[in-house]
């Protein structure tokens, strides 16, 4: 099997872990972040996470946490293929002999370029994920929902974008944070896994770890991610889910001054706890998944 092989077939089983340990969070998450902000004297939709928990659970029942993820699971074979390959074809060429280690530099610009090219996968599976997660966000705000549509499924949503938001261009609404936050994100994240590898194995050969350390690492490095990129993560969001008929933003930089205009800092990391809370243990689980199936292929 060649090294390509083996790191689609790892980052699928990686992807996939990561996927169905995450959703729920990513699910609350999204409802955060997309929720309208309330006019004066009126209170938010969703007081907090465990708010928000509880209501989706009493309107939509424990299914409503796994919404949108139909898409994410459909296309993880994809997006784990692109981001563990391009990432392993950018290591082989940075090394400076086959088989010989990364330094966590070289980890940093693997990551980045990986970021870049799972971009033009991720922008439109999230816009699709986003719309089906926050449109019971959204329905009853005192904002527009995103096209007064109510969508069936991830079908629906991509249907109705391609017929009545400028085709494919309209699945790559929010393309510019989703770069801005995916390349220094998975920079981050895969530096940070290097490093504390390394620092785990003390300085030495980091493929004898045992599974202990690889869950703190993985961990670790998906707190890396969000902590380094969240408001770009808030920005795509509100972005994606706007009302193309009536838009709240003109665009990336627009949507950043306002919700900095009318929430403060605090608006930018709405929904940082659940993102956190999801982060450490899926991408622990994700990291080990990749490294134990990696290691089993040889």
């Amino acid at each position: 099997m060649s090294e390509v092989a083996k790191d689609l077939l790892a980052g699928t089983i990686g992807g996939a872990a990561q996927l169905i340990c995450g959703h729920p969070f990513d699910t609350i998450k999204v409802k955060l972040q997309s929720q309208p902000t309330p006019l004066p004297g009126q209170l938010p939709k969703y007081s907090g996470a465990m708010n928000a928990v509880k209501q989706t659970i009493a309107a939509e029942g424990a299914g409503g946490l796994y919404k949108g993820m139909g898409v994410p699971l459909a296309t993880v074979a994809a997006f784990n293929a692109v981001l563990f390959s391009v990432r392993g074809l950018m290591g082989s060429l940075l090394r400076s002999e086959p088989g010989s280690p990364l330094s966590v530099n070289q980890q940093l610009i693997c990551g980045a370029g990986a970021g870049v090219a799972v971009s033009f996968l991720a922008c439109p599976t999230e816009l699709i994920k986003c719309r089906l997660q926050a449109q019971s966000a959204l329905a009853g705000g005192p904002g527009p929902s995103p096209s007064g549509v109510k969508y069936s499924g991830p079908m629906d949503v991509a249907k109705h974008v391609l017929r009545s938001e400028g085709g494919i261009r309209g699945l790559y609404k929010g393309m510019v944070p989703t770069l801005a936050r995916e390349i220094p994100g998975n920079a981050a994240a895969f530096g940070s896994y290097e490093a504390l590898k390394q620092y785990f194995a003390g300085g030495k050969d980091t493929s004898g770890l045992g599974t202990g350390p690889l869950i703190v690492a993985g961990g670790l490095a998906g707190a890396a991610f969000w902590v380094s990129v969240y408001p770009t993560d808030v920005v795509k969001s509100v972005i994606q889910v706007d009302d193309h008929r009536n838009p709240r933003f003109s665009g990336s930089v627009d949507a950043f001054r306002k919700i900095l205009a009318s929430e403060g800092i605090r608006g930018l990391y709405r929904g940082f706890g659940p993102a956190m809370a999801r982060s450490v243990p899926a991408n622990a689980v994700c990291f080990v998944a990749y490294e134990v199936t990696r290691s089993s292929l040889g």
